[in-house]
């Protein structure tokens, strides 16, 4: 893919040394790397080829609050000046991934070859990830090496930093008595030790496993979150206050989510599955007071895919005991929801580091079923909290 635009992105995976694209007319800008857990997953290769595609003018910037109105004048870096890398498991070629989201609906027809040169470079950047199969190095040995990746990146880029995501498959809860951190802190300890901001879109550990709590109070890196919130329970962060505010007693809420592809698999395990509902269930509880009768259910469906189905029976009571029901069907493709979603929280944590704010960000509530401690549940509130966090960083910048 070719283009005369001047915002047009420097993927440059071979342009070490440079420190971002010299303007015809002032120094050269600063750049920022996104470094994905997970690059060549189905949200990692989304993310990478959405960028890719909304940067070029391909596609608009769908979903994404940061390229709406309220963030204008932010600081935040633009899309043009992101460099992606990251970590995985799989050696499955971006290009190639892309194209079989082409074939399961997820990424439109003709986009991977359309940016295809960019998708190479990202993948040309992406490290093998760990623990693999049959994984010798220690748990240190390893944090040192996904560090040493990360700060090769920073450095052979010129990046001015590096912000981790993790999107990486959902992992179970660490079993009781279990030394050995597993591979969402493992990664985590990294960024730390690299002096990278960290965001963790997965129910995963990540940074809140209790070996790390010491490291992430001394580091004074900003941090957020944990789950992305895309779907079922984006909607009942809506639909739980609206009971709320209107004095409906809800009496039972019940759920089933219907998805295939590597997290369908994953959740089947139920250890995997308790991570995922843990935040489902807190919206709820923090909400309304107390957490409903019912449970969500969720069935691994591999002809779905990329794309899901959650489905909620709400009862509640009303006036004189009346009582009623409100049934929700979300379908859905995830990874196209939560693709905005990472490029969002990248540059708002990005922007963050770059003002020296630090630790934990429940102002950015509004994207995680499991926020920071301090943040409402209320997605209305969410928003409201979102919006003052980008006042603060239109006021620091």
């Amino acid at each position: 893919m070719t283009t005369d635009r001047p915002d047009q992105p420097s993927f440059a995976a071979t342009d070490s040394g440079t420190h971002g694209e010299t303007g015809p007319h002032g120094p050269p800008r600063p750049r920022t790397g996104v470094w994905l857990l997970g690059a060549r997953g189905s949200v990692g290769t989304t993310v990478t080829a959405g960028w890719a595609a909304v940067t070029a003018g391909l596609h608009p910037p769908t979903g994404m609050v940061t390229e709406t109105a309220p963030f204008a004048g932010c600081g935040l870096p633009p899309l043009a000046d992101l460099v992606i890398g990251g970590h995985d498991t799989s050696g499955c070629p971006l290009p190639k991934r892309a194209e079989a989201l082409v074939t399961g609906g997820v990424l439109p027809h003709g986009l991977p070859a359309a940016v295809h040169a960019e998708l190479a470079a990202v993948d040309a950047a992406i490290r093998p990830g760990g623990p693999r199969p049959g994984e010798d190095r220690t748990d240190e040995e390893m944090i040192d090496s996904f560090a040493a990746d990360l700060a090769a990146f920073t450095t052979d880029h010129g990046l001015d930093r590096t912000v981790v995501v993790n999107v990486a498959t959902t992992e179970p809860v660490p079993a009781p008595g279990d030394d050995r951190l597993p591979p969402s802190s493992l990664y985590a300890a990294a960024a730390l030790r690299a002096g990278c901001p960290y965001v963790n879109f997965t129910p995963s550990a990540g940074l809140r496993h209790p070996a790390l709590a010491d490291a992430v109070a001394h580091r004074g890196l900003p941090h957020a979150g944990r789950d992305g919130k895309t779907g079922q329970t984006l909607l009942r962060s809506v639909l739980a206050p609206m009971f709320l505010h209107r004095a409906l007693t809800v009496r039972a809420w019940s759920g089933t989510n219907l998805l295939g592809g590597g997290d369908g698999a994953a959740l089947a395990d139920p250890a995997a599955a308790a991570a995922k509902n843990a935040g489902k269930a807190r919206v709820l509880a923090d909400t309304l007071g107390s957490v409903p009768e019912g449970r969500v259910h969720i069935d691994d469906v591999p002809s779905l895919g990329d794309w899901k189905t959650a489905w909620d029976h709400i009862a509640f009571e009303g006036f004189l005991g009346s009582r009623m029901v409100l049934q929700t069907i979300w379908q859905g493709c995830d990874s196209a929801l939560a693709a905005p979603l990472v490029l969002d929280l990248a540059r708002l944590v990005a922007a963050a580091h770059a003002t020296g704010i630090s630790g934990p960000l429940p102002e950015l509530g509004f994207f995680f079923k499991d926020p920071d401690p301090g943040a409402p549940s209320d997605l209305a509130e969410q928003w409201r909290a979102l919006l003052a966090f980008a006042d603060r960083l239109r006021g620091e910048s």
